[in-house]
């Protein structure tokens, strides 16, 4: 089964479950089968859907080959100029499958707001972004946010933006973006001697932020993402450690486990919303696209058993402790490689360790009383706790 039938079900049991579905909208093109641009193709500079894309005027009043898919030669062209020149449409990233749209044109924003909308309608969450700052236009948002907001004053709309994002961030567009700067953190730190650098050079956006940290460095690039932006929103912040756009964070590391169980945990008990691409949670791998956007294999005897059940129990760590979901954020201790943060909501603290070198590190805690161990496997002895090779503890 599939189409809106499909959907109506998932949401309906989604939502039984206390779930939330977010589409993800391309709003920024289409694609050469989308019923207004076969009609440019068929009309030429008659159609009245011309100024829906960016079109060569001459070429479309000339109608040359119009209509083909490229040829070779415009394929090359593609390679070295803009493709409104070289096939006579502007197409995102010179992709000739991939027409985008023209966002000026007032009858192509209200189709656009009008998608958004319908989809609210008839029930998803909210919306993720693709490719939102390539339409370089904050009203257009704006009026995106006013519309969907208007339907569902709780969906959540989250956009693919690969750096610092304050322009988008003003309670005025979007709730959050995808943190990848999050993620480059996490490599930087728990992957550590394991980064494989040539598998991070397709790792889009963070390609260049993406090189070894202690744990001082590393402790002020968390803290430096966490006051970008306002608090309401560093705690809708989608984080995430990889996607379908990069390799994943397995390959990234080399293949080591220890470094993606880390940044699980860390994941898991840092503000803002974990995300965890399909699969990884079974140990699925894969370099550059379209490897990264492997098949889940359905036959759980090819499961990485050990890794799905860690990321179970750094799902439950978060759902059990509302600190973790709701605390304030204090660094506690950092050395080497060892370091050490608190997540305090009203009278409850958690705190929460990371040793990411291949030997034991040891910490001072100073309690009233000896902490009670919710995660890991710590030795702790009066104030001094143990936090064992290549792992992470979490203690209240």
């Amino acid at each position: 089964m599939g189409g809106n039938e499909a959907l109506k079900k998932l949401l309906r049991a989604a939502h039984k479950r206390g779930m939330r579905v977010v589409l993800d909208g391309v709003f920024n093109h289409a694609s050469r089968g989308f019923w207004q641009f076969h009609h440019v193709l068929e009309a030429g500079a008659a159609s009245p859907y011309k100024d829906w894309f960016h079109f060569d005027e001459e070429r479309l009043k000339g109608r040359k080959h119009w209509g083909a898919y490229p040829s070779a030669h415009e394929q090359k062209l593609l390679g070295q100029e803009d493709s409104l020149t070289a096939i006579g449409y502007r197409a995102w990233w010179n992709l000739p499958a991939l027409p985008k749209f023209n966002t000026n044109t007032p009858a192509v924003r209200e189709f656009l707001f009008g998608v958004a909308e319908h989809w609210v309608k008839f029930g998803i969450d909210g919306w993720r972004l693709d490719v939102p700052g390539e339409i370089d236009d904050d009203e257009f948002w704006r009026e995106f946010r006013r519309r969907v907001r208007a339907v569902n004053p709780e969906a959540y709309i989250v956009g693919e933006i690969w750096h610092e994002a304050q322009r988008w961030l003003q309670g005025d567009q979007f709730d959050a973006v995808m943190n990848y700067l999050f993620t480059a953190a996490a490599l930087n730190f728990f992957a550590g001697t394991h980064l494989n650098m040539e598998m991070i050079q397709h790792a889009g956006g963070i390609k260049d932020r993406v090189h070894r940290m202690h744990a001082k460095a590393f402790a002020d690039e968390v803290e430096r993402i966490l006051h970008l932006y306002p608090t309401d929103i560093t705690f809708a912040q989608l984080n995430l450690l990889d996607s379908h756009d990069m390799p994943r964070f397995l390959s990234c590391a080399s293949g080591d486990r220890n470094s993606l169980k880390l940044a699980w945990l860390f994941l898991f008990t840092m503000p803002g919303a974990p995300c965890i691409y399909y699969g990884d949670e079974v140990g699925v791998d894969g370099g550059h696209d379209p490897d990264c956007r492997k098949s889940f294999p359905w036959d759980e005897s090819k499961w990485d058993r050990d890794l799905f059940e860690y990321v179970r129990a750094c799902i439950a760590l978060r759902k059990g402790q509302k600190a973790l979901r709701r605390g304030e954020y204090r660094r506690i201790h950092t050395e080497d490689d060892l370091m050490v943060f608190a997540r305090t909501y009203k009278d409850e603290t958690v705190t929460v360790a990371f040793n990411a070198s291949p030997t034991p590190k040891t910490f001072t805690l100073n309690l009233p009383r000896p902490p009670k161990v919710l995660f890991g496997s710590p030795a702790v002895a009066g104030s001094q706790v143990n936090v064992p090779p290549r792992s992470g503890v979490v203690l209240k």
